[in-house]
């Protein structure tokens, strides 16, 4: 653990428009209770890592996966809202559960239109979940296109 103030960023995990996570239609996300960030309307259908670490769990259905930063700070991203409901069927898994990823390799493959036309959500909140280690989380990029693996969404300090 550093004893200066050590700044931080989560970079972008999919092309897309970066939103408050109060957008997100699901109160778990939007009220904050499993932890902060941002969410992302997706224009890609990769989803990459956005900082460097461990890929910690891929959740069996692929629509969900956390990571363990390289700094400690425990990331998840998650993949649509309720799609935990489609078990499976449209995600592709491309990095294995417990690899250690860079920035930008690839994770999740995921098919947009089939989860659009069986009527899902498919907004990606980007959540920071051990909120104890963390301070000053500056959301960035609201309201603007992001390119994944090249933008940074958010930054903060432990």
């Amino acid at each position: 653990m550093c004893n200066c103030e050590c700044n931080f960023q989560l970079l972008a995990p999919v092309d897309g428009k970066v939103l408050d996570l109060s957008m997100v239609p699901d109160k778990i996300f939007s009220r904050r209770i499993v932890g902060d960030g941002v969410a992302i309307q997706p224009k890609g259908n990769i989803i990459v890592a956005p900082a460097c670490g461990e890929l910690s769990v891929v959740f069996k259905t692929n629509h969900a996966f956390g990571m363990i930063l390289e700094n400690k700070t425990e990331v998840l991203v998650h993949i649509g809202i309720n799609t935990l409901e489609l078990n499976g069927k449209g995600f592709e898994r491309l990095a294995a559960e417990g690899s250690k990823v860079k920035v930008g390799d690839p994770i999740i493959k995921f098919d947009r239109d089939y989860m659009e036309k069986k009527g899902y959500s498919v907004i990606i909140p980007v959540i920071i979940t051990n909120l104890e280690n963390v301070s000053n989380i500056n959301y960035l990029n609201i309201n603007s296109n992001v390119k994944s693996g090249e933008d940074a969404i958010l930054d903060y300090k432990l």
